[in-house]
């Protein structure tokens, strides 16, 4: 039997009845589109992470691209972030028409390296753009500072990191705004597509309403900038907001797995995750590292184990932002770790017999190497 590098349907079945009664909810309700599951969710994902407000979206790339706009990116700004991210990072970019600066990242973590930041801040630069990779905290602390000496906002791309931590601060509560996408392999994952965005501020919370219906404050009237129709879906919401209640036990969950794998591959030569000194990984993915990335991929197969890579191509490699004239070596890390980096199956419902096919498959696969 195969086993997949993610799966729901086990996870359904333990949760069935709680999820059917939400979407019945909803059918009764009389109203499907924003109403109170939406807004209950909104408020409830906003407080989990002590912010005054969630704005719910169709998509995390949707989140992102509402959110730069109500920090006030467009046309010819420069927003600095990094290349070795999901594509949609920097096509939320691209779509609000500002320009991606890239900066390197860490060789162990793989997150953002914050100490290149302030000399890639230019007079065009409008916001930053971390990315909390694979389940744990960019460094924040320096790079807020970065941020108030140049008086940018800073925008968290959350998307991988529902509910990890930093010196015990949750992913998406130190900056200006924060994105999320709950499409269904995430931590906290829906049953189809869906985002949010959650910010402190009054005023980036008003623009974030308007943008995601159209621009109109009141029915049928736009009031100053057309936006978008981009809505959390009201049965979506339902199922996440009584997913949100779980969410720590996910976490616990993939915690334990991590945990396990880390035992099994002790004394090989694969590279496991580091956690940076003050993060709490929540292992949205589990990402190991070797020279022989391909070939433990094609081999691993044939055990009936599928593996990912997240990601093989950075995003100033591709073909659609070559505009960019980022030329082959310019972000050396990132480049060198893309072509070793895979990911090992790993969510809540993964069986222990199911971890232990991974760990003896893979011992035996290196060995041979």
């Amino acid at each position: 039997m195969t086993i997949a590098v993610w799966g729901y349907t086990d996870e359904y079945e333990s949760e069935r009845s709680e999820i059917l009664q939400a979407v019945d909810t909803v059918f009764r309700s009389g109203r499907l589109v924003l109403g109170e599951q939406v807004s209950g969710f909104e408020d409830a994902f906003a407080a989990y992470h002590g912010l005054a407000h969630g704005t719910g979206v169709g998509n995390g790339t949707d989140a992102l691209v509402l959110a730069l706009r109500a920090l006030g990116v467009g046309p010819g700004d420069e927003v600095v972030t990094v290349a070795n991210t999901a594509a949609p990072t920097v096509v939320a970019i691209d779509s609000v028409g500002a320009v991606p600066v890239f900066v390197d990242v860490h060789p162990d973590t793989y997150l953002m390296d914050v100490s290149a930041v302030a000399d890639a801040v230019t007079e065009r630069t409008r916001c930053l753009l971390p990315v909390h990779l694979y389940g744990q905290c960019v460094d924040m602390e320096p790079l807020m500072a970065v941020a108030e000496e140049h008086g940018l906002p800073v925008l968290e791309d959350c998307a991988q990191a529902h509910g990890a931590r930093r010196h015990g601060v949750v992913a998406g509560a130190r900056g200006n705004a924060a994105a999320f996408s709950f499409y269904p392999t995430k931590v906290l994952g829906a049953y189809g597509d869906a985002g949010a965005v959650i910010t402190g501020s009054d005023d980036v919370q008003a623009a974030l309403r308007r943008l995601r219906y159209y621009g109109m404050e009141q029915r049928y009237y736009v009031v100053s900038t057309p936006g978008y129709n981009t809505r959390l879906d009201e049965v979506q919401a339902a199922i996440l907001r009584r997913k949100l209640d779980r969410l720590d036990g996910y976490i616990a969950r993939r915690r334990e797995i991590a945990a396990r794998y880390a035992e099994g591959f002790a004394g090989t030569d694969l590279v496991l995750p580091a956690v940076a000194p003050g993060n709490d990984h929540v292992y949205y993915l589990y990402v190991v590292r070797h020279p022989q990335r391909d070939r433990i991929i094609k081999e691993l197969h044939s055990y009936g184990i599928e593996l990912n890579i997240s990601y093989p191509w950075p995003v100033h490699t591709m073909a659609g932002f070559e505009h960019l004239g980022y030329a082959p070596g310019s972000l050396p890390v990132t480049e060198e770790t893309a072509g070793q980096i895979f990911s090992l199956p790993m969510y809540p419902s993964l069986p222990r017999e199911s971890q232990d096919r991974v760990i003896e498959a893979l011992r035996t696969v290196m060995a041979e190497l």
